[in-house]
């Protein structure tokens, strides 16, 4: 078994050079690898559109207040998942028609949850189209004035 181990390990040392050649030649012959001429490389357009949320007129408001606690719940960054969900624990069932519409607005007319997440911590300004009666609910929300663990989503 040692002379095994020891024919193997001679063996890979003696090998070893010119293996190290056969790679250094085949990186200088690159023939196999070059890319193909017919590949289309278009410039990126200045602005890319974003898609407008469709605004739902005649959706039940207790339909709107059930999609938007799951979309509450289910935004794909934990961090607003965890704010929102328990916002909307709180305060959605008082809600009337304007505000509800006034919050999917706000979840939804936004492409970006970030932007969401910086203007209800105040990292950043909020733009006066979302700077609403629900923001500052939002905002005071976030601020957690009860000092309330907010570790999970609340049960539904």
């Amino acid at each position: 078994m040692l002379r095994q181990i020891l024919l193997t390990t001679l063996g890979r040392r003696m090998a070893l050079p010119s293996i190290a050649q056969n790679r250094l030649a085949s990186n200088l012959d690159k023939t196999e690898y070059t890319t193909p001429g017919e590949i289309v490389d278009y410039d990126d357009p200045t602005h890319l559109p974003v898609p407008e949320y469709p605004v739902r007129l005649d959706e039940p408001l207790e339909t709107r207040k059930q999609r938007l606690l799951y979309q509450s719940r289910k935004r794909g960054m934990l961090e607003n998942d965890l704010l929102l969900s328990t916002f909307v624990a709180k305060h959605l069932k008082d809600f009337n028609a304007d505000q509800t519409a006034e919050y999917d607005q706000l979840i939804n007319g936004v492409s970006n949850d970030w932007d969401i997440f910086y203007w209800a911590t105040e990292t950043k300004p909020t733009p006066p189209q979302f700077d609403t009666e629900i923001m500052r609910l939002l905002k005071e929300h976030v601020k957690n004035h009860e000092k309330v663990q907010r570790i999970r989503q609340p049960d539904l």
